[in-house]
C-alpha cells in the first residue's frame, strides 16, 4: 500500500495504522474544532476531520510533491443527542463518566481522505454500553489514566473499558479512534 500522511498526533490512530501495516508519516496542525450548529453529530465528526486534513494539505503542499493521500479523523461521543467532548478537568471527567454509567451512548468517528483533489469522507458509528460504575471506579480511572484528551473521558482499550464496558455494537477500533478496516478498504480503492 502506498504511503499516506496521517493528520493526527493520536497515539491510538498511529497504533492502528501500524497494526494494519499501512506506511505513514505524521503531520499535524492545530485546527479549530468548532462547527456549524445545524450539523448532525455524524456530520460534525466529518466536518472536523475535513478541516484537519485540509490544514495539512495546505501547510504541506511543497512537502508533498507526490501527493500522498492525507487521512484525518475525529471522534466524538454522543449521549442523549448531546455531543460530549474532551473533559476540561478532573471534575468534568468524573461528571461525564457518571453520566455514561449504566447507559448506552454512541461513538462516532468521522474520517476524511484527501488525494489528488478528491475526497472520501464517512462516519462510523458504534454503540457502547457501560455497566453501572461506582464513584470509586470512576475516580480511580480518572486519577490513574487521566483521560483528558479523550472524547467522552475514556479510552475503551484502557482499564475502564476492560472492567466497565457491558456491550459494544459496531467496530471496536472505531471507539479507539479509527475504523481501520473501513480506512483500509477506502485506501485500497484509491490505489486502483
Amino acid at each position: 500500500m502506498q504511503k499516506i500522511i496521517l493528520a493526527s498526533r493520536s497515539p491510538r490512530r498511529k497504533q492502528l495504522l501500524q497494526w494494519a501495516e499501512i506506511p505513514f508519516e505524521v503531520r499535524s496542525s492545530e485546527t479549530a474544532e468548532d462547527y456549524p450548529a445545524d450539523l448532525l453529530p455524524h456530520e460534525v465528526a466529518v466536518h472536523i476531520a475535513r478541516n484537519k486534513a485540509l490544514a495539512i494539505l495546505q501547510d504541506n503542499k511543497a512537502d508533498n510533491p507526490e501527493q500522498a493521500p492525507v487521512l484525518a479523523a475525529d471522534t466524538i461521543v454522543v449521549f442523549n443527542d448531546e455531543i460530549i467532548g474532551k473533559p476540561t478537568d478532573r471534575k468534568n471527567a468524573i461528571s461525564i463518566l457518571q453520566k455514561l454509567s449504566g447507559k448506552k451512548h454512541l461513538v462516532i468517528t468521522g474520517a476524511v481522505i484527501l488525494f489528488n483533489k478528491n475526497e472520501v469522507a464517512f462516519a462510523d458509528i458504534t454503540e457502547v454500553e457501560f455497566h453501572e460504575l461506582t464513584t470509586e471506579q470512576i475516580e480511580f480511572y480518572v486519577d490513574n489514566y487521566k483521560p483528558f484528551d479523550k472524547a467522552g473521558a475514556y479510552a475503551i482499550q484502557e482499564w475502564i473499558g476492560v472492567v466497565g464496558i457491558k456491550s459494544i455494537n459496531g467496530d471496536f477500533y472505531n471507539v479507539m479512534g479509527l475504523p481501520i478496516s473501513r480506512v483500509v478498504r477506502e485506501l485500497e480503492k484509491i490505489k486502483k
